[in-house]
């Protein structure tokens, strides 16, 4: 009997949040290993926040993506989050993963370790573990801590969250109260210790965005969440 296997058209789903923002996911990566992508339209310019296992083109099978001019944020440099980024013509990322952008190899970008067929509920039609791999996109320009992200009528302000990852970005619209806050925090088990993570690192970087005077949280996987549970996440870690 065939496995079955999702097509191309069926793996994304956008989902409108709020006024401008929009979360695209692929709905049958197990929750642990799906990213988050946040899209949020402004007057000028769009911004996307990560890009996913780019197992089929986020650009093609999304059209609202191809619609405006993208500026294409990571907030690092794991293979969840960057798959499609090669496809963006503008590409913002941290310098302190420049490297990974530029040569992502699996053990790099923590594909060697997670990208499988577990990470599936039901895997996108002709994946191959042992093929995969995430195209090489390096950053057209760097961003560092208090570089703002400006969209026209809309300003995100970086904040930079090592921990999980060196080159860690969070990006936060001071005007709204939304923090996208990448990997740093998020509804779910807080991983860090893959090869490049920072324990010490990590509890700053969650001091620093507790701090800030959020009103919506969009976590890089899980559902998001309000100031008080942002509370709960940062009091709550152990490492």
């Amino acid at each position: 009997m065939q496995t079955p296997s999702i097509r191309a058209e069926d793996w994304y789903e956008v989902v409108p949040f709020a006024e401008g923002v929009f979360l695209i996911h692929e709905p049958w990566i197990h929750p642990f290993f799906r990213c988050n992508m946040w899209l949020v339209r402004g007057a000028e310019r769009d911004m996307l926040v990560d890009t996913g296992l780019g197992h089929y083109s986020l650009r093609k099978h999304v059209p609202m993506l191809r619609e405006r001019p993208v500026v294409c944020v990571s907030s690092h440099a794991h293979f969840d989050h960057i798959g499609s980024t090669h496809e963006f013509d503008v590409r913002l990322a941290h310098p302190a993963e420049a490297a990974i952008f530029a040569d992502p190899r699996p053990e790099w970008t923590l594909a060697a370790g997670y990208a499988n067929e577990e990470m599936f509920m039901v895997p996108p039609h002709g994946w191959d573990s042992a093929a995969y791999r995430v195209r090489p996109c390096p950053a057209t320009a760097f961003v560092e801590d208090g570089d703002v992200v400006d969209l026209g009528d809309r300003h995100f302000e970086v904040i930079h969250t090592p921990g999980h990852s060196p080159g860690g970005i969070a990006l936060f619209e001071r005007a709204t109260g939304t923090l996208i806050a990448g990997d740093i925090v998020y509804d779910g088990d807080l991983i860090d210790d893959t090869f490049h993570s920072d324990k010490t690192a990590y509890r700053t970087s969650l001091a620093r965005v507790a701090a800030l005077p959020a009103r919506i949280v969009h976590g890089g996987h899980f559902q998001s969440f309000g100031p008080t549970r942002l509370t709960q996440l940062v009091t709550g870690y152990k490492g």
